[in-house]
């Protein structure tokens, strides 16, 4: 479901997005619709939440810096367009708890592995974040992979520039129980969160643009 607002934001965010970046989205029938699902990607750019969300014909769930709220207008808006608030240095265990909770209920959740921005658009290692809202909700993780969005809006720049920009979504992965078993990565959560995240970060980097 779509409430109003956020609804208008995913349609004036999709026109935008086919517009000026001829944005298109590879594979599209492998994107779950219905039901918990934690929606993976790289992260190039302060334009890949929204890329990532038109992508889904529901609405989902982001996270986003407190820091935020602070911005006439956009503070305003943030809590109307599915927005999980953050602490700035990423460790702000409350927002993932709600991530947890929110996947639970059902919902698609945009997480990205890397945590933050590339410096240069290549793939970053991941962190352990996501690895614990898998092994927590048990959900299927959607691999996806953006290509583009650095050279439209890269980390530093204040610069943009109208390049095509593309998804390519993989196939779902399914964690099974004796994978999301800490027993089976020597008794340590945090080796398996990090393990977790790891597959993740494999599966996004064998995504490749079709020739």
């Amino acid at each position: 479901m779509m409430g109003f607002t956020y609804y208008f934001w995913y349609t004036l965010s999709k026109i935008t997005a086919r517009l000026f970046f001829s944005f298109r989205v590879v594979y599209p029938e492998r994107l779950i619709e219905e039901g918990s699902l934690i929606l993976a990607s790289n992260h190039q750019s302060y334009f890949d939440p929204p890329l990532i969300g038109i992508c889904s014909r529901r609405g989902v769930y982001y996270l986003a810096r407190k820091t935020l709220l602070q911005i006439p207008l956009l503070g305003k808006l943030l809590p109307h367009i599915n927005v999980i608030l953050v602490d700035r240095d990423g460790n702000d265990m409350s927002a993932l708890k709600s991530v947890i909770r929110t996947v639970r209920a059902g919902n698609g959740v945009v997480l990205f592995p890397e945590g933050t921005r590339s410096p240069n658009g290549q793939l970053q290692a991941g962190k352990a974040g996501i690895g614990l809202v898998i092994a927590k909700t048990r959900a299927p993780v959607q691999p996806m992979r953006i290509f583009g969005s650095f050279e439209a809006f890269p980390k530093g720049s204040g610069k943009i520039t109208a390049v095509p920009v593309t998804v390519v979504v993989g196939e779902p992965i399914r964690f099974t129980p004796e994978e999301l078993d800490p027993k089976n990565h020597g008794g340590n959560e945090r080796v398996l969160y990090q393990w977790l995240s790891d597959r993740v970060m494999e599966a996004i980097a064998k995504l490749e643009l079709p020739r």
